[in-house]
């Protein structure tokens, strides 16, 4: 079939949500292609996930420029030159000025490690065991000027076990994200979605879950 959207996936470190959509894109009925892959660190771990799938990637270093909006110009310009359709922030530690998240309205998705509105920010999974929650998990949402907020497109809600540290809890998390973002492209690519009044609604949506998801269960 014919990879319509062109995508272009902004990384700093492992790269492990860039390999789910590298996998996600090699299956042929996928609807969308990763063009370029930017990292603002050299030594990131996901570039070379991007060599070894003959991926277009290029470094630009924020530590290059003297302000954020600089910075951000040399990114927009690539990815306007590699004709991106849509931006996936995947790890990308760094945050983007109000003139890029403007300029990309609507077409700049993130993945963020909580249920957000709940946790936003760094350390979601301490944040998550610090509140005492029974349940976490993760969300993809388009890009607003506010930090970790805009339309939400998708969540995965994973149970928090009594005995979690940040690392086992941080580990079943990513393994739901893995699954989560290139569903959440995939309905982009399908224009299976509008944004109406700050909301996302998706057409032809099918769920075979309609109880509520219960935690903790008891035997």
């Amino acid at each position: 079939m014919t990879k319509n959207l062109k995508l272009g996936v902004l990384i700093s470190g492992e790269g492990s949500n860039l390999q789910a959509l590298i996998n996600a894109c090699n299956n042929s009925n996928y609807p969308a292609l990763i063009s370029l892959v930017i990292s603002n660190q050299h030594d990131a771990k996901g570039l070379e996930r991007a060599r070894k799938a003959n991926i277009k990637y290029m470094v630009i270093s924020h530590t290059n420029f003297n302000n954020r909006d600089d910075f951000d110009k040399n990114i927009s310009t690539a990815l306007l030159e590699a004709g991106i359709d849509l931006v996936c922030l995947a790890g990308f530690m760094r945050i983007l000025g109000s003139t890029f998240v403007d300029l990309w309205k609507d077409k700049l998705v993130n993945i963020h490690p909580s249920l957000l509105p709940s946790f936003k920010g760094l350390n979601t999974h301490s944040q998550a065991l610090r509140a005492g929650v029974c349940i976490t998990g993760c969300t993809v949402h388009f890009v607003r000027r506010e930090l970790d907020n805009g339309p939400i497109i998708a969540q995965a809600a994973v149970p928090v076990l009594r005995n979690d540290t940040e690392e086992s809890l941080a580990k079943r998390v990513l393994e739901q994200e893995h699954h989560l973002y290139p569903l959440a492209i995939e309905l982009i690519a399908r224009n299976k979605l509008q944004i109406v009044d700050n909301i996302v609604k998706i057409s032809d949506l099918v769920t075979n879950q309609q109880d509520a998801l219960v935690s903790p269960t008891l035997k």
